[in-house]
């Protein structure tokens, strides 16, 4: 039996039943886009750790800007002349090679490395290069992935056998130990014009590695939509194998897609730092998270910050993405059962 519910009040479930006059202007219902949204908007956990990832992505793109107006230094600067820190000179590193540590009185905010740079600086631009491998590394994992999901699950056959193949070799390797095989491989050649020591050498690993975490649910997703009867409403039409697969497939592949960017996107920075500590993700000169972790450690415990600092970066950068992804997520859930108020 139905319930209703008077305007202004709010009920639990996604078909709440409002009376209307006779002759009343019944009003537009409410999109999924537009539902998901007020359940996203409910979620203050999620907004705000999608906030903290906005506020660290923009604090690192104005690495150049710090470097230039406040720590005048630039990431691979070496510095062995004392500063000012208060009212007495220090020198950067000491006469053991300790590196100074955090001094809030001086242009180094974080305190330097083993080398004598600025920590602050290099772990803006490190993140810089971060979320920079990370984003390229999602923009090649979703656009490969839904080609071959889309294409194995709507033609079937031997398109989807032989697809399927390669994505369970690739499936069967640890993420991990295939980035490392991969990055030490493509790090001494390149790939083709682009030299060993660029960032999108890192950047295409793990594109790559992640390939069947997304092209294997996208094609069972696909399986199941090409036998639904919008489909076969379209085939009567007479439109093309590419027409439906763009505008009927790949529309309602949405709300998977909006899901996996944020998951895919923290795995890729992860990887990254991992794939950088063990030497075969960044390449010297450039910095990342991972690189400075990995310097880090030869200098504990005389400075332990210089793995600290990057560390937390790393943690907050990953996990932020994380819980928006999970909020994300529950938001387009069209199972969700949440309060709406009207």
């Amino acid at each position: 039996m139905a319930t209703t519910s008077a305007p202004g009040s709010e009920f639990s479930g996604d078909l709440p039943v409002i009376p209307h006059r006779e002759g009343e202007e019944i009003p537009p219902g409410i999109g999924p886009w537009r539902l998901a949204w007020r359940r996203l908007r409910r979620n203050r956990v999620a907004l705000f750790f999608g906030a903290l990832f906005l506020v660290i992505v923009v604090v690192c793109l104005l690495a150049p800007v710090y470097s230039r107006d406040i720590a005048h230094a630039g990431p691979a600067q070496i510095f062995d002349n004392p500063v000012k820190v208060g009212n007495k000179s220090e020198y950067v590193l000491s006469a053991t090679a300790i590196p100074i540590g955090p001094t809030w009185h001086s242009r180094f905010l974080l305190g330097a490395d083993e080398d004598g740079r600025d920590v602050a600086v290099r772990l803006l631009y490190g993140g810089r290069t971060s979320l920079e491998i990370g984003a390229v590394a999602m923009i090649i994992t979703m656009v490969v992935a839904l080609i071959i999901g889309v294409l194995a699950g709507y033609y079937r056959g031997i398109a989807d056998g032989i697809s399927s193949r390669v994505l369970d070799v690739i499936w069967a390797f640890p993420a991990v130990l295939l980035g490392v095989a991969l990055g030490v491989s493509l790090a001494v050649g390149g790939i083709g014009p682009i030299k060993g020591n660029s960032l999108m050498v890192p950047a295409f690993v793990i594109g790559i590695v992640y390939i069947p975490y997304v092209a294997k649910p996208v094609r069972g997703q696909v399986l199941t939509l090409r036998e639904r009867e919008f489909i076969d409403a379209a085939r009567q039409q007479g439109l093309s194998h590419f027409r439906i697969m763009l505008s009927e497939i790949l529309p309602n592949l949405a709300s998977t897609i909006v899901v996996f960017v944020p998951l895919i996107l923290a795995n890729a920075i992860l990887l990254e730092a991992g794939l950088s500590f063990l030497g075969a993700g960044v390449q010297p000169p450039n910095a990342s998270w991972g690189t400075m972790i990995s310097d880090g450690i030869t200098a504990i415990p005389g400075s332990f910050h210089n793995v600290l600092v990057p560390g937390i970066m790393l943690v907050l950068t990953v996990m932020s993405i994380n819980i928006f992804g999970d909020g994300l997520r529950d938001a387009l859930d069209p199972r969700a059962k949440v309060r709406i108020a009207h």
